[in-house]
């Protein structure tokens, strides 16, 4: 990487109050709390409030972040907000989070690459951010997948929680920071997981709505399929890329579409050394907030240490695939 090395200088997040256990989910879906937790280990997920919407949980999560950077909001200069769940078709859920932040001097902008967002928007980060080596950017993922949850498809329902988090980015000292980056999409596979209505091909209409075509659907297998296929070798290049190899990466954060999928995925990336870090048993499958989710719960529980590599692998709706190998610095 050239320039100005770039990193997450704080991370933080917000998941709403009301948790959902999976006995709830059972009744609602038709299954059982056991089968639930058997097929995909997923104990609990937190739903919105009804007064709660994506640029509430992101601000939420990024009041956090600044708060652990000891920044004030009129200190950003770009915020990038990945959700595919956002509060309108228009205006950018990126410019509600700016007017609820009060970051007056910040560019606002979202970003829709599914479970891969984060990833994607750290790497825009990055090139923003070398371009104007003192500016600060906020990389925000905000998801409400409870509102676009179909119960009658107990396979994909089971699967849905809602969540944000963010990460501070700006510079580091040399030797830290994002190492190297690997984007990726397969657009022939776009109908693998989709939510079909609600925009210029499919607007809403009565038949859609009783088509219930604004709800996740999801081909679990060609899903599972995909990601066990196509996401290790992206690890593979990406890790080697950055002139590294499986052993010496420290810590693994991947997507947390369910948790047999998780193992499944550890196991096939080859990083024996690496510990995976998990949180899809607590908050389900959170779209593109898992990554950042489950790399805020492992920073704040001080388990990353200084100089540690990280990798950070998104995969999802698209379908695209996003990672990144960064250097750890002292992160708040």
């Amino acid at each position: 990487m050239n320039g100005q090395p770039v990193g997450i200088l704080a991370t933080g997040s917000y998941v709403p109050k009301e948790e959902v256990g999976n006995e709830e989910v059972a009744q609602r879906v038709g299954a059982t709390a056991e089968w639930i937790e058997r097929k995909t280990h997923i104990r609990g997920r937190h739903w919105a409030a009804p007064d709660e919407a994506a640029s509430d949980l992101g601000a939420r999560a990024a009041e956090d972040a600044l708060a652990r950077a000891g920044l004030d909001a009129r200190h950003v200069d770009f915020i990038i907000v990945s959700t595919g769940t956002g509060d309108s078709p228009q205006p950018p859920t990126a410019c509600l989070v700016q007017n609820a932040l009060g970051a007056s001097e910040a560019a606002c902008f979202d970003i829709s690459v599914a479970c891969s967002g984060f990833v994607y928007g750290l790497e825009l980060a990055r090139a923003l951010l070398q371009r104007r080596p003192q500016a600060l950017a906020l990389v925000i993922s905000t998801e409400v997948y409870s509102r676009f949850a179909n119960f009658a498809d107990r396979r994909t329902a089971v699967l849905l929680g809602d969540g944000a988090a963010a990460a501070v980015v700006g510079a580091v000292p040399e030797g830290y920071g994002i190492v190297a980056s690997d984007l990726s999409s397969r657009g022939d596979a776009h109908e693998l997981l989709r939510i079909e209505a609600g925009g210029s091909r499919l607007p809403a209409s009565h038949a859609t709505v009783d088509a219930g075509a604004h709800y996740v659907s999801m081909d679990g297998r060609g899903v599972r399929d995909f990601v066990l296929e196509n996401v290790p070798p992206v690890l593979t290049r990406l890790v080697g890329a950055a002139g590294l190899d499986g052993e010496r990466i420290d810590h693994f954060v991947p997507h947390q579409p369910n948790g047999v999928l998780v193992d499944q995925l550890a196991d096939a990336t080859g990083l024996r050394i690496a510990r995976t870090h998990r949180t899809v048993e607590k908050y389900a499958n959170v779209g593109s907030a898992s990554v950042p989710l489950t790399l805020d719960d492992a920073n704040r529980a001080g388990l990353i240490g200084q100089g540690d590599l990280v990798l950070l692998a998104g995969f999802g709706g698209g379908m695209a695939v996003g990672a990144c190998v960064m250097r750890w610095a002292v992160a708040a």
